[in-house]
């Protein structure tokens, strides 16, 4: 019986320990801090008198990771974030059942070397559960904490973040191996040779994009703005001036960000003509984005599903006008733009920032061509929708030649919420060998390179500015556009496989023996 005093301890110790990884993310971004900061973690675990316990500082831990990287949702969350990190605190019980189980005690080397591989399919297991969009979405990935790493780039580009993820856990294991193992240092040796080799070999031979050409396009930031009834007026204003300083300067596609539009372009068409004017004058269509209200015709008619509601919409413009390419948002944020169960969890509006009327979801993604015989293709994603690896793979198998995510985080401005933000543009990049473009109205704004790599600078929060950027095309298919979430398959395979032979053992071990079998009788003969 483990001391109250005890309990208490290790239980605020797996709290904290499962914060740690957050410093790994922006805006800390110390990436390198995300191949040992699970250790903490893992000690504690492999150190639990029971399965029980071991269960509970996993979810523990599994709370106090969320409640770090999430913290800056506390001003639109407030107490109704510590509920929501309790709920998916419980995807890590079984990871934390795992370390136990494979780490605990001596691990004699065979459970081990099992070790090296099952606790970071167990690790992915939690991360691809609370990757539905009803949970929150891909948001603070463990992989997604390496954007800025070459190597780590190149993964992605084969088996997406969650390759990624998978070789950071595994580095986390050879570490706890070294530091309380010592009878393991041999298959903890070999491990991290393991992931050396692996990062060396995509390095080296995995296919690379090639970069055919390019394209000149202006990011459009148009800064804080005021809260106000004629605020959405404002911002427009605002973008319509600093694209009006764009002009005389050779332009293929102007990018607003998200909400850059406060009202719908049928209802406004004073508004589609001053959009209209502004490509003309530039020389560029104008990709904005619009929050609005619409009718219900005029959703019918967009494919949005039917029915009057508040869209997203991204819609391309040119000197013409509409070009008739729109695409409303699939995704939403939970509790930002709409509150599940509304019925029961309708509370949340009171004591937060959460969404007073649901938003409507589009149909289906599209792809967009851009006027002017350029022959580029580009795939709009609306600010939440970039953290998700699938979306950014499959416009580019419909055909995208640039990626464009259009952000608003003014929220969360002084927060680490932008440059969490900004750094998922990398990863979807380099996962699909395709430049992505990360405009957004008071920053922070970037564009990167087919291989994740900037491709120019980033404009900072709360700057209002226009950046001009040579944005590199490229032509190939990344082995991750060609075979999607392998990665993650093997990982759910390879631990439903383990988890049936598990149980058949436990079965066969429960079957009585049998019992000896009686002497033959014997026939007495007289």
């Amino acid at each position: 019986m483990i001391p109250r005093r005890t309990r208490f301890a290790r239980a605020a110790a797996a709290v904290a320990a499962g914060a740690l990884p957050c410093l790994a993310f922006p805006a800390p971004a110390l990436w390198w801090w995300a191949y040992a900061a699970l250790v903490p973690w893992m000690l504690l675990l492999r150190s639990a008198p029971s399965g029980r316990r071991a269960a509970l500082e996993g979810w523990l831990g599994g709370a106090g990771f969320i409640l770090a990287v999430h913290h800056w949702l506390l001003p639109s969350l407030h107490v109704f974030l510590l509920p929501v990190a309790a709920l998916l605190g419980v995807l890590w019980i079984p990871w934390a059942l795992l370390v136990r189980t494979l780490l605990g005690g001596v691990p004699a080397r065979g459970r081990a070397a099992a070790a090296l591989v099952l606790v970071p399919a167990g690790w992915l297991l939690s991360e691809l559960v609370r990757s539905w969009q009803g949970l929150g979405g891909p948001w603070g990935l463990l992989g997604a904490s390496q954007w800025q790493v070459g190597p780590a780039l190149r993964l992605a580009s084969v088996g997406g973040v969650w390759l990624v993820s998978l070789l950071v856990v595994a580095v986390n294991c050879v570490l706890v191996l070294l530091v309380a193992v010592p009878s393991a240092r041999a298959p903890a040796v070999a491990g991290l040779a393991g992931c050396a080799v692996l990062t060396a070999a995509v390095w080296q031979w995995a296919p690379r994009p090639q970069v055919s050409g390019g394209l000149r396009v202006a990011v459009v930031q148009p800064g804080l703005v005021a809260d106000g009834p004629d605020s959405a007026e404002r911002r427009f204003a605002a973008g319509e001036r600093l694209t009006q300083a764009l002009a005389g300067r050779p332009l293929d596609l102007v990018v607003w960000g998200e909400s850059s539009v406060g009202a719908d372009l049928a209802a406004r068409p004073d508004l589609a003509r001053r959009l209209a004017a502004l490509s003309a004058e530039v020389g560029a269509p104008v990709l904005v984005n619009i929050d609005a209200r619409r009718p219900a015709e005029a959703a019918a008619a967009a494919g949005g599903g039917g029915g009057e509601g508040i869209f997203k919409s991204s819609v391309l413009v040119g000197a013409g006008g509409p070009t008739g390419d729109r695409y409303d948002k699939m995704r939403l944020v939970p509790f930002g733009e709409y509150v599940p169960a509304r019925s029961v969890l309708g509370w949340a509006t009171s004591v937060g920032r959460a969404a007073g009327e649901d938003r409507r979801r589009g149909a289906a993604p599209v792809v967009m061509e851009l006027p002017g015989g350029a022959g580029v293709r580009i795939g709009p994603l609306v600010c939440f929708e970039s953290a998700f690896p699938d979306m950014g793979r499959h416009l580019v198998r419909e055909g995208a030649g640039l990626l464009v995510a259009q952000s608003a985080t003014s929220t969360f401005q002084e927060s680490w919420a932008p440059a969490q933000h900004a750094s998922l543009a990398a990863l979807r990049a380099a996962e699909t060998g395709r430049p992505v473009v990360h405009a957004t109205l008071t920053g922070i704004s970037a564009v990167h390179g087919p291989t994740g790599e900037p491709a120019g600078p980033r404009l900072p929060v709360s700057a209002s500015t226009a950046e001009v950027y040579e944005v590199p095309l490229a032509r190939g298919t990344t082995a991750y556009v060609r075979f999607g979430d392998w990665a993650a398959a093997a990982a759910v395979l390879l631990l439903a496989g383990c988890g049936a032979g598990a149980a058949v053992r436990a079965l066969r071990l429960r079957r009585p023996a049998p019992g000896p079998s009686a002497p033959p009788a014997r026939t007495v003969r007289g």
